[in-house]
């Protein structure tokens, strides 16, 4: 009994507080309100055994259902599966908009305060006169300014939930949210953490793979709350169209609760994945010296020579070798010596080039892979 409980409380934690927990939340709501003859909540003192076996057993069904399915589930709440091209491209052009916007607000209070301390570059200076003399732009700028640091500092939380790259911008706000940690290896580093993740995830210290299991388990609470919901609420709108609802009133009252909490939840699920991104973040720091040395490479003291290691690396990972990939062979470690910097790394013209992200239709070659995977990070 004592291992079972330390499995589940160990690796089992996040299926049972991600997608389990949740499920039992609306099992109970799905069994006192949309079907208590079924379920006999309502004669817990007679009918214990039965209430129990259909609440254990419909908890367990529905958050294995929710877990097994969570990749497509994350998908369409990203916008990446179900979504007609014509609503993909009007939400992408919405939320380039609102991250732009973003952008011209953070930049407009930073120069306005640069103005004020008296240290104003004098190349910033028409910058800062173009953006106020923007309808939009300058109607934000005065309240942005008056609200103080702390208005600030949410205006950037709210941009940084955004990929830093256009092309790779999401129909969807949890798509950026998460697209913004997908692209963070490749953007730094030129490492696809997609590609790479569980290379990834194998070397990373256990305390950053830990707080990376730890952090989508909360954003996977909210969407089993979410969906949960709105299988609840389907389940109510049928019972009212055929009418079997025993009470109709409180029936009509849960579907009327549900459907604005799904909003909630989406929301909190979007905020969650701050925590989640600062993780991932983290993982691709640390990990990329001990990924290097299990890989058979050795970390270029340089920078740019680094991004062209990992850029063939991942290559090579992801479509297999091909003509210009044995330029990998310049941060290859012999197996009987130690670690050394590379003496020779390859010259930029004799680097393949890289694929096209799916995520974003209109996206260059020269992009990480798409998101949309939460098995990933």
């Amino acid at each position: 009994m004592t291992g079972l409980i330390q499995s589940a409380l160990g690796g089992g934690r996040a299926l049972l507080v991600g997608w389990i927990l949740p499920s039992l939340i609306n099992v109970l709501v799905f069994g006192f309100v949309v079907v208590p003859n079924l379920s006999r909540f309502e004669a817990l003192g007679a009918e214990t055994g039965r209430a129990a076996i259909f609440g254990l057993v419909a908890t367990a069904v529905l958050g294995l259902v929710l877990a097994a399915l969570q990749t497509p589930l994350y998908r369409v709440l990203e916008g990446y599966l179900g979504w007609p091209r014509w609503l993909i491209a009007t939400r992408r052009r919405h939320h380039l908009a609102r991250k732009h916007l973003l952008r011209n607000r953070v930049d407009a209070v930073t120069l306005a305060g640069q103005e004020r301390a008296g240290c104003l570059a004098a190349a910033d200076q028409p910058v800062l006169a173009a953006l106020r003399a923007h309808p939009i732009i300058s109607r934000h700028l005065a309240p942005d300014v008056t609200k103080g640091e702390v208005w600030f500092a949410l205006l950037n939380e709210r941009l940084h939930r955004y990929p830093l790259d256009d092309r790779q911008v999401a129909p969807t706000q949890l798509g950026n949210a998460i697209r913004r940690f997908e692209e963070y290896g490749y953007d730094r580093f030129r490492l696809d953490s997609q590609v790479l993740w569980h290379e990834l995830n194998a070397a990373a210290p256990d305390s950053a793979r830990q707080q990376t299991d730890d952090a989508r388990m909360s954003v996977d609470f909210f969407i089993s709350l979410l969906y949960g919901h709105l299988i609840v609420a389907g389940a109510a709108i049928v019972d009212l169209a055929v009418g079997t609802a025993s009470r109709p009133w409180l029936v009509a009252v849960v579907i009327a609760g549900l459907l604005p909490l799904t909003m909630l939840w989406y929301r909190l699920a979007v905020v969650a994945t701050d925590e989640w991104a600062g993780a991932v973040r983290a993982m691709v720091n640390l990990a990329r010296h001990p990924l290097a040395a299990a890989l058979g490479l050795t970390l270029p003291q340089r920078l740019e020579d680094e991004r062209a290691m990992w850029r063939l690396a991942s290559g090579l990972v992801d479509t297999g070798f091909r003509p210009g990939l044995s330029a990998l062979d310049a941060y290859r470690t012999a197996p009987s010596e130690p670690s050394a910097a590379p003496t020779s790394p390859p010259s930029r013209s004799s680097l393949p080039a890289a694929r096209s992200s799916p995520a974003a239709p209109a996206a260059a070659a020269d992009t990480p892979r798409s998101g949309g995977e939460p098995a990933g990070p």
